[in-house]
């Protein structure tokens, strides 16, 4: 009886050994599963992603570059807001100024200082007459 509960022992044992001697299942070979493993420490997978690195570097340099230029721009249309701001007052400041000085009371005041007065005939029409030779 000793051999026959072996014998059914082994056939039982033999499809779990079977099934555990099995491959283990593959992992897909990308940068984690490498770097998890230690495998990515190694001298040929390092030069093997060493193009995408320099890839990913030109990438975050340009990303950079392009957010600088942005800022940049931002500043100058900010300058450029602010000066416009400044220049619509000074224009709206000469041009009431001007308004103010072309008024028939302060011409009349501004010419009484330089000794001008002003005519209190009313103005006459000057005609002149064609030779008709």
């Amino acid at each position: 009886m000793n051999d026959r509960t072996q014998n059914t022992l082994k056939e039982e044992l033999e499809p779990r050994m079977k099934e555990s001697s099995k491959e283990p299942k593959q992992l897909p070979r990308n940068f984690f599963t490498l770097l998890m493993k230690g495998e990515y420490l190694s001298q040929q997978t390092a030069v093997s992603w060493l193009p995408y690195f320099i890839f990913l570097g030109g990438i975050a340099m340009f990303y950079i570059t392009n957010r600088h230029f942005a800022e940049r721009n931002v500043r100058e249309i900010d300058k450029a807001n602010k000066e416009l701001k400044e220049l619509r007052w000074e224009y709206m400041t000469n041009k009431a100024e001007l308004m103010f000085l072309s008024k028939q009371t302060e011409v009349a005041e501004r010419a009484e200082k330089l000794g001008l007065k002003e005519s209190t005939e009313p103005p006459k029409k000057i005609v002149v007459k064609k030779n008709e030779n």
